[in-house]
């Protein structure tokens, strides 16, 4: 089952309302997983201050402590922290000081937010309506692939304001992450869609760009999924051959949306005017800042 939601703002005089709308849109797609539930927003002021390197942690025992140069914010069960250097360079410090916590998501103007419970809950807690910025994805969570812990919970940032949301279920994840890790890579959860997340990283760690990256996962992986990978500036949406999974995108002078429904897209300002169509099999849509 699951629930994507993802907002791309064109127009600044709608940055301080990207968190009311994503909220909106993300309690829309609760009865599609009520588990748990995770969000990341691109450009808050107080989450991620503009010009600071940026790590969302969480299963730390107890408020980080890194320092006086390194400001800490939090947001329920997840540590905001930023500082005056860069996003691998705060993320390297925290894995030293903090060996077992949860790296939510790192990279400049960038926040992650995961959690256990419903997702109208969940959205209450982080004071999501209050967010700013730029761009949000979000994801509800109904698990078969593995535990609901905050670790099972999506979006991915497994590389540098890279986030990866996914509906359906990869069936070949297993044999894909056995190649991952000989080939050095990491990984925090038994999720399928984290081995998805992780081949992607790669690809444009390796120099490729979203869509040839995009395209080289349905190339490579089997099964029924529709994707969303963002990063600091655009994100991008591929369903797979078949594309079983329900998708549906908005587009507007002033935003650019994709849900799982069109419930979750119809409070949208001005979705009366709006190019609303379905995604095509295997075809990568995107957009940039």
């Amino acid at each position: 089952m699951c629930g994507i939601v993802g907002l791309h703002l064109r127009t600044p005089e709608l940055y301080p309302r990207l968190g009311e709308l994503l909220a909106a849109m993300l309690g829309e797609m609760s009865d599609r997983g009520a588990d748990s539930a995770g969000i990341a927003v691109y450009g808050d002021p107080e989450w991620s201050p503009y010009g600071q390197g940026c790590v969302s942690v969480t299963d730390v025992p107890g408020r980080p402590d890194l320092g006086p140069d390194i400001d800490v914010v939090q947001v329920d069960s997840t540590y905001l922290l930023s500082a005056d250097m860069e996003s691998e360079e705060l993320l390297d410090l925290v894995r030293a000081a903090y060996p077992t916590a949860l790296i939510s998501g790192f990279g400049p103007d960038l926040a992650v937010l995961k959690g256990v419970g419903h997702p109208r809950a969940l959205t209450e807690a982080w004071g999501l309506s209050k967010a700013q910025g730029w761009q949000g994805v979000g994801h509800t969570r109904m698990a078969t692939e593995s535990a609901v812990t905050p670790s099972g919970c999506h979006p991915y940032t497994v590389g540098p304001g890279q986030c990866l949301v996914h509906n359906g279920s990869f069936a070949n994840h297993a044999t894909i992450r056995r190649e991952l890790r000989r080939a050095g890579v990491e990984f925090d959860s038994e999720n399928d869609t984290e081995v998805g997340a992780r081949f992607v990283a790669e690809q444009l760690a390796a120099g490729r760009d979203v869509a040839t990256a995009l395209k080289e996962l349905c190339a490579t992986f089997d099964g029924f999924y529709t994707l969303l990978v963002s990063d600091h500036d655009s994100f991008a949406v591929v369903r797979d051959a078949i594309a079983c999974k329900p998708a549906v995108i908005a587009e507007t002078a002033d935003w650019v949306a994709m849900a799982s429904e069109y419930r979750a897209l119809a409070g949208l300002p001005g979705v009366e005017q709006a190019r609303i169509w379905e995604p095509e099999p295997e075809v990568v849509y995107a957009w940039t800042r």
